[in-house]
């Protein structure tokens, strides 16, 4: 098959069609009160810490990187030293997320460098830009080359400094940043800029593109489940847009995995707020010198935490973390376990919770 010519953008079509408007407004309603219901936790910031990981096993899987989340959440305390392949490689997605927004909120713009930084973190290597022929997209089932990715670094380079305007000046196309989204995903999976990590890296520019538009306050607009559930559709409908410029389809697509996926983010966080209000009551009643909401902010980070976690969180000493811990598994808030010479605690609602198990709560 012959290397597809990608234009440059903007596009010289109607890309915002009746339907697509139509769709656009309900995501956009969905996402509205997605945000709203982040921002009425009381340290939102703890959601990049229990949502990350989630997000990047999803994301991974997407690429058959599979892992389970018991394995993911497991490593974390133990620093990854046991950790299969497939969950070191979601944790470095989760790394790659978090620094990537970290460097979009300080410079306000989504650059090229930032989205190779996100990509050497994600591969663990600094191969940058593709500048040898022969990446080519092969069908999983049959083998078959279904598309042909532009092969030279120049015209990578060009593709992408274009890509890199578009996505930082909206003068170059007016256009509601739902669909802008939905343009730039295509064209960044098209031009496939990288040896490897471009599914990954391209799933985490879209979540970033809304934090840089301030449709999200954080990264957690999670479209990997979305498009791990309907993983066929999300290739036809790339490879129809490139063969038949199929745009409204794809905008359809896209559109209604921001809406879905932001309502079952509204459903998590809400059942995350209320498991939080039930064990701040319960730590109250049983223990009331133990309660802060520091503490509770530390026991909402980690599904599984240990001594040095609430050390380092709380500012307090190994003994006194000890104790806060053995006092909340006397509350049935925490379970311990250990491993070898060390203890570890599991937030067994917590971890219910965020794993999708019924009765989290």
């Amino acid at each position: 098959m012959e290397t597809t010519k990608i234009p440059l953008l903007p596009l010289h079509q109607d890309i915002e069609t009746k339907a697509v408007l139509r769709k656009s407004a309900l995501a956009h309603q969905a996402l509205a009160e997605f945000k709203g219901v982040i921002s009425s936790l009381p340290n939102e910031r703890i959601l990049l810490e229990t949502l990350a990981l989630r997000e990047a096993r999803e994301s991974s899987a997407i690429e058959n990187i599979i892992s389970t989340f018991d394995e993911i959440y497991r490593s974390s305390f133990q620093n990854q030293q046991f950790a299969s392949p497939a969950a070191k490689e979601v944790h470095q997605y989760a790394k790659a997320l978090i620094e990537g927004f970290d460097l979009v909120k300080t410079n306000g713009l989504l650059t090229n460098n930032t989205i190779l930084q996100i990509q050497e973190v994600v591969e663990q290597n600094k191969a940058g830009f593709r500048r040898l022929p022969g990446t080519k997209l092969l069908n999983d089932q049959t083998g078959e080359v279904i598309y042909t990715p532009p092969q030279d670094y120049d015209t990578i380079l060009n593709l992408m400094q274009n890509l890199e305007s578009f996505i930082n000046d909206d003068s170059m196309m007016d256009l509601d940043p739902l669909i802008k989204m939905a343009i730039i995903h295509y064209q960044f999976e098209s031009i496939h800029p990288f040896y490897d990590g471009n599914g990954r890296t391209g799933r985490i520019i879209n979540v970033l593109y809304l934090v840089q538009k301030g449709l999200l306050t954080l990264p957690i607009l999670y479209l990997s489940s979305y498009i791990i559930t309907h993983k066929n559709d999300y290739y036809r409908l790339l490879q129809e847009i490139r063969v038949k410029e199929s745009w409204e389809a794809w905008m359809l697509f896209i559109l209604d995995g921001v809406e879905k996926t932001a309502k079952e983010g509204i459903i998590l966080i809400q059942a995350l707020r209320l498991l939080m209000q039930e064990q701040k009551s319960q730590i109250r009643a049983l223990a009331p010198k133990l309660y802060s909401q520091d503490l509770l902010n530390s026991l909402f980070k980690y599904p599984y935490t240990k001594i040095e976690y609430l050390q380092k969180d709380l500012r307090v000493s190994r003994n006194t973390s000890i104790r806060y811990l053995d006092d909340l598994v006397s509350a049935n808030i925490l379970v311990k376990h250990k491993i070898g010479r060390e203890n570890y605690y599991e937030h067994v609602k917590l971890f219910k919770l965020l794993s999708g198990q019924k009765n989290a709560t």
